[in-house]
């Protein structure tokens, strides 16, 4: 450990060891301040065990004990379930979500949602669990009783929003259970193309303001798909489903004075958007382009003397969803000591194999 501290005791120096002890605690158990993201708990978790692969530390927990929580969470149809019923088999979040209250009257109650659906894979395919040992047929199955007639999703089957948030989670999750049966891809394609703005990023929905999580999920989901190359010359010269230069200049124009990046124009550098709009740019073959030692200086701004980041510099807490981008847009810089990630499915390379 001297050498740990001796390391972290200079100036502008990735903190390592710092956030490994962050990631851990939040691995562990959910602190008080996110009771009120209790329904999210399985995101939550995702972003502390990603975080330890990130910083290769995974062997701080107990892999095998967080792979049998994770699949606790499913969601599996009765023997005698239509499949075409409407609901979703997946994943629910938290749980409060897989137990219903006891004022609720509901037999067959199902919490299931995309993002933890996402989530729980994502974690399985970090800790080496082979999710293809799951039930995904009912799961694919019953996903596509989400898609709506404009190709977009809703992330349960009892009804709620629907943005570009949960066509990205559909892709992710037929990407990683290696069956496309969960989905339209060309219907989905239309929708994400209606959502590109005249600026040339995405909205969340069509005819909403660009903003770069909406524009990493159309693109990420696009590239999924396999509509989008990551050879930029490629990408500018034969697409005719969006507009890329437009693209790529919006995204380009969202690094700031400080290094750091915007989600939307007029906005402050935020941590996350290193990783939402340069991830983006690493999809798209243009990661280049950007000022990358601008970036990581603005990155380290971000670290926290506890270990972990903060949305802003001056941020003295760290909170678990800015930590784990930190670590996403550093692996994108090709920061020493921290693991290469694939971009378009969050979590580290070595899980993708």
């Amino acid at each position: 450990m001297g050498d740990h501290a001796a390391e972290e005791d200079r100036p502008a120096v990735f903190a390592r060891w710092r956030h490994a002890a962050y990631m851990q605690a939040m691995a562990s158990e959910l602190p008080r301040s996110y009771a009120t993201q209790e329904v999210m708990h399985l995101t939550l978790a995702y972003f502390a065990v990603a975080g330890l692969s990130f910083l290769r530390a995974l062997d701080w927990v107990n892999t095998d004990e967080i792979a049998k929580w994770i699949l606790s969470f499913q969601v599996h149809p009765e023997a005698n379930d239509d499949l075409d019923n409407g609901q979703f088999y997946g994943f629910c979040g938290s749980r409060t979500t897989q137990y219903p209250p006891n004022s609720v009257k509901d037999p067959c109650h199902n919490g299931s949602h995309l993002a933890s659906t996402y989530s729980a894979l994502a974690v399985l395919k970090i800790v080496g669990y082979d999710i293809l040992n799951i039930d995904s047929k009912s799961l694919l199955l019953s996903m596509r009783n989400l898609q709506q007639p404009d190709g977009s999703f809703m992330p349960t089957h009892i009804g709620a929003e629907t943005d570009l948030r949960f066509v990205y989670c559909a892709a992710a999750i037929c990407t990683m259970l290696k069956d496309w049966s969960g989905m339209d891809k060309e219907k989905a394609k239309e929708h994400i193309i209606n959502c590109q703005s005249y600026d040339g990023g995405f909205g969340m929905v069509p005819g909403s303001e660009s903003h770069g999580g909406g524009t990493f999920c159309a693109v990420a989901a696009l590239y999924l798909m396999g509509f989008i190359q990551p050879d930029l010359a490629s990408n500018l010269r034969e697409s005719a489903s969006i507009d890329f230069q437009l693209l790529l200049e919006w995204c380009l124009q969202r690094q700031a004075a400080d290094g750091g990046f915007q989600g939307r124009r007029n906005k402050p550098s935020d941590t996350c958007y290193a990783f939402w709009v340069g991830g983006v740019l690493k999809l798209i073959g243009a990661y280049h382009l950007i000022d990358r030692t601008a970036l990581r200086e603005f990155l380290f701004t971000c670290q926290t003397d506890y270990g972990g980041f903060g949305k802003f510099p001056e941020n003295v807490l760290p909170d678990i969803y800015h930590s784990y981008y930190g670590l996403a847009a550093l692996s994108l810089l090709g920061e020493e000591g921290v693991e290469p990630m694939c971009a378009e499915l969050g979590i580290i390379a070595a899980a993708v194999l």
